[in-house]
């Protein structure tokens, strides 16, 4: 750099670090100062405790099952998410075949993408109604209303999809993955379109089939946009907060049972209700450090060299 350019740009970096450190680096340094103490959340006075409260969550029974749904949405949604916006976002840009014999998306492809991409205009509050409303436990539910009359379901005993212990966790994960495809299609598909046509039409006149042609093509050029997906499908999947306290029973969700429990549900309970702060603290501590474990880990075992074309 030139003589006097370093202080041009510290000039205009020093106030944006500023916030960063103040609003968000800070609150984490502070939340990790109170994980130490019995903090109660109302009172201004409390004592040191060092590693009591972190002891305490390997006995917490709820906590260490909420850490596992947590896991379970870790597996399930990426994987099925990313998925279905692959095979998705690939019909709609290559699945098909044009007029002259090339390579094009399936009839109506322009429609599909903003049918696929509506879901995420809605809000996740709104999501938590419109769900609710699918998954009720009567017939007036839209899920077991088509149950009932397709004859899968008595009617007079429709399932509890939301208060069933085999259910829950499920019935969250449709909707996380409802709401997500339409995104990631729209991100696979920009991508998609940066690689040239000529490769397409010269594995078609190779023989390849749209099996092949996705394997071999169109997911290793990809790699890239699926690996940013799957890092931030990933931290959804370490909160989920708003769906679970807004669509399952109990205070802040976590119902039936604490069979849907996540980890920021019990801490949520655990700071608001039962003024136990410091002990929310320690939790939070834990899940920003998981939630760091698996960016990393993500980063790492997705990770192979760029290709070029």
């Amino acid at each position: 750099m030139r003589k006097g350019q370093h202080r041009f740009v510290a000039g205009f970096l020093l106030f944006p670090v500023a916030l960063y450190l103040i609003f968000v680096i800070w609150p984490y340094i502070q939340t990790f100062g109170y994980s130490l103490t019995d903090w109660k959340g109302q009172s201004q006075t409390f004592s040191f405790v060092g590693l009591d409260n972190y002891a305490k969550l390997l006995e917490d029974d709820i906590f260490m099952g909420a850490i596992w749904h947590n896991i379970l949405f870790l597996v399930f949604i990426p994987v099925i998410t990313i998925l279905l916006a692959l095979f998705f976002a690939f019909m709609v840009n290559a699945g098909g075949r044009g007029r002259s014999g090339g390579v094009s998306g399936v009839a109506g492809s322009k429609y599909y993408r903003v049918i696929y991409f509506f879901p995420q205009v809605l809000s996740l509050a709104i999501m938590a109604v419109l769900f609710g409303a699918v998954y009720r436990s009567d017939n007036g539910g839209m899920l077991n209303g088509v149950l009932i009359k397709l004859g899968l379901v008595d009617e007079n005993n429709p399932v509890e999809w939301l208060n069933e212990p085999n259910f829950v966790l499920w019935a969250l994960i449709a909707v996380v993955v409802w709401h997500g495809v339409g995104f990631y299609l729209v991100l696979f598909s920009a991508a998609m379109q940066s690689i040239p046509r000529d490769i397409y039409e010269a594995a078609l006149i190779d023989g390849a089939g749209r099996a092949q042609s996705f394997f071999r093509i169109t997911l290793p050029l990809l790699w890239d946009s699926v690996q940013t997906a799957w890092v931030y499908l990933g931290i959804a999947a370490m909160d989920m907060f708003i769906l679970v306290s807004t669509m399952t029973a109990g205070d802040y969700g976590g119902g039936p049972d604490h069979h849907s429990e996540v980890m920021s549900t019990v801490m949520m309970r655990n700071f608001l209700l039962y003024g136990r702060s410091g002990y929310a603290c320690a939790m939070g501590v834990v899940m920003l450090v998981l939630t760091l474990i698996v960016s990393v880990v993500m980063l790492r075992a997705t990770r192979r060299e760029r290709i070029e074309f």
